[in-house]
């Protein structure tokens, strides 16, 4: 890694070998595709490097986002170096499979592909809602489909945990407390996250009921929450999802969700390295 830190770019190394660099400082211009371009000899020089000094090759993508970045990187295994080009961004991604976008597993891929939706260039042109097929991964899938994506590198190590759970006086499945209850967790949970700066990816539902039976569910999202609203209807959709209301409740809560902070990047454009080993 200390031959990707040397480039002077902002680092977040997702594996022993593999990282991404924030070259904002390096863009200059203000249209993506020359800012882009100045990129092309720092990923020369850096895979001329890994060359030279670790006897292996390197496969780099540069891209104005994370994501494009990464599908670029993957584009000319195992020696290769890809710009993705803020106008051609769309068409370079029409003949990709779904599976190639950022947050698409095995379980989601299969859902899409049984509404036919089987590349990026087919989920671009579905006309539907896709929140009906991925529920609230929807809305991110569509914009990432169309190589938009605004995440920013995660710098942090430390990761935080905040949880917040009421205990009934009686059993109760009545909605209107349930809902309640909800909501004044919810609103807590989003002041201190935003006291403390963090963000969600994971919303976490805890409940008991009467017999002292305790199940968590959880659901993850790919951009990071710390509004209420937001926290509310993911807590609300998970209880409805599972069933969980189906008898009494002793106990409603948030159970331990996970948080990093974030550093949003300025404009410029990020590289992804692979394929080199740490040190």
């Amino acid at each position: 890694m200390r031959i990707v830190g040397d480039t002077g770019a902002t680092v977040e190394q997702m594996s022993i070998d593999e990282a991404y660099l924030d070259c904002s400082r390096c863009a200059k211009r203000t249209t993506w595709t020359p800012s882009l371009r100045q990129a092309l000899p720092l990923a020369q020089r850096l895979k001329e490097r890994i060359r030279a000094q670790r006897q292996l090759t390197a496969t780099i993508g540069i891209a104005s986002n994370k994501l494009l970045a990464k599908i670029a990187s993957d584009h000319q295994k195992p020696d290769g170096l890809t710009l993705i080009a803020d106008r051609d961004k769309v068409q370079f991604l029409r003949p990709l499979p779904v599976r190639a976008l950022y947050g698409v597993g095995k379980k989601t891929e299969e859902i899409l592909n049984h509404a036919g939706i089987d590349t990026i260039g087919s989920m671009q042109d579905y006309a539907g809602d896709l929140r009906a097929l991925v529920g609230s991964f929807g809305p991110t899938l569509k914009r990432f489909a169309l190589g938009e994506d605004d995440r920013a590198l995660s710098l942090g190590d430390e990761i935080k945990s905040i949880s917040n759970e009421e205990t009934f006086l009686h059993d109760t499945d009545d909605r209107k407390i349930l809902r309640h209850c909800l909501r004044e967790q919810a609103a807590d949970l989003s002041e201190r996250m935003k006291r403390r700066r963090l963000g969600a990816h994971t919303v976490q539902v805890k409940i008991r009921y009467g017999d002292f039976t305790t199940l968590t569910r959880q659901i993850s999202v790919e951009e990071s929450i710390n509004e209420a609203t937001d926290i509310y209807r993911l807590a609300c959709f998970l209880l409805g999802r599972e069933k969980l209301v189906s008898r009494p409740l002793r106990l409603l809560g948030f159970g331990r969700e996970q948080f990093a902070r974030t550093q949003r990047a300025a404009t410029g454009f990020f590289v992804v390295a692979k394929g080199f080993v740490d040190g």
